[in-house]
């Protein structure tokens, strides 16, 4: 069976291409995170909610034009990676663009799934089209399933939103981390990213002419992808010390939300987060951070509050901020 639909895009047909192929636009309706090597043949893995990423190769593309993938889902036997075939055709119309997407290669439920999926993103990339704004996801806010990788893809879409809204005039602003501004607490997360990239064997290209949310995400997204695969059992070498993989992927869990969350704080927006996943990474920050983690200036002491606050304002806490309750 095939899922076949048409959306019209106010755009003209080179920018729809974009929207559909290029990461960085990607995220803003569609994936967490997303790669792809954009010619015949080339790989892609798109993150479209923590713990599901589809992937395969490119079958054809034109650009403006149209662009086929290979399609499936890993971890899923029954649609695996390259399984079936996603067609996108555009055509140049009055006003803007006519996509048209094809899903071909699927049984009946198959079909009746990827058509709520595909029916709900499409949505939004006309919603974006027509106004530019990011509109945060419901559906990527909490993971299916509750485990290391997918709960660092869950706060790594909402630090991504923080991040596509701060210019280089918000640098200097000052963070609830006193001895740090916007600017210099951003490098200090894009480095507690990279040597957990380095500890896993990576070796990643930096370009620091990119936006903080594009920079960030190029490095989070091939990080965590290469984490998944290497899986939680062998110590890792984050260069200060060694850690056994679980709790370094706590601990870079609770850097990306914590960050993320001075980083809003800093620039006056909101840091929305599931409380099943505030709650599951004040667990791990619970059993990580030390007495000793504090003596060393790594938190301040944590700050009683009610046990009845939602969970992100106890980790906050704990971690040593102060919030209004």
């Amino acid at each position: 069976m095939a899922f076949d639909t048409t959306v019209f895009i106010p755009l003209d047909p080179y920018a729809v291409y974009d929207l559909v192929t290029q990461p960085e636009r990607l995220r803003r309706w569609k994936t967490v995170a997303s790669r792809i090597d954009l010619q015949v043949g080339g790989e892609y893995r798109w993150t479209i909610t923590p713990g599901h990423s589809a992937a395969g190769n490119v079958v054809d593309l034109i650009p403006g034009k149209k662009v086929t993938l290979s399609w499936g889902w890993e971890g899923q036997s029954d649609l695996p990676p390259g399984a079936s075939i996603v067609t996108i055709t555009l055509e140049g119309v009055s006003g803007g663009t006519n996509l048209r997407l094809v899903h071909d290669g699927l049984n009946a439920e198959q079909a009746a799934g990827h058509a709520q999926g595909w029916d709900h993103y499409l949505a939004r990339l006309v919603a974006y089209s027509a106004t530019g704004k990011d509109v945060a996801d419901p559906w990527k806010y909490a993971p299916e399933n509750l485990d290391a990788f997918s709960i660092l893809e869950a706060v790594l879409v909402t630090t991504q939103q923080i991040l596509a809204n701060v210019t280089p005039s918000d640098f200097e602003k000052p963070t609830p981390c006193p001895e740090m501004n916007v600017g210099q607490l951003f490098e200090h997360l894009y480095r507690a990213v990279s040597n957990l990239t380095r500890g896993l064997g990576l070796e990643l290209t930096d370009d620091s002419q990119l936006t903080p949310e594009a920079r960030f995400a190029n490095l989070a997204a091939r990080t965590i992808e290469a984490f998944r695969l290497q899986g939680l059992t062998d110590d890792i070498d984050l260069r200060f010390a060694t850690f056994p993989a679980p709790i370094v992927s706590g601990l870079i869990a609770q850097e990306i939300l914590i960050h993320g969350w001075d980083i809003a704080i800093a620039t006056n927006q909101p840091y929305e987060i599931s409380d099943v996943v505030a709650n599951y990474v004040l667990s791990n920050s619970k059993r990580i951070i030390s007495e000793d983690f504090r003596a060393r200036g790594a938190f301040g002491p944590a700050i009683a509050v009610s046990g009845a606050l939602p969970p992100l304002q106890q980790l906050i806490a704990f971690t040593g901020r102060k919030i209004d309750e």
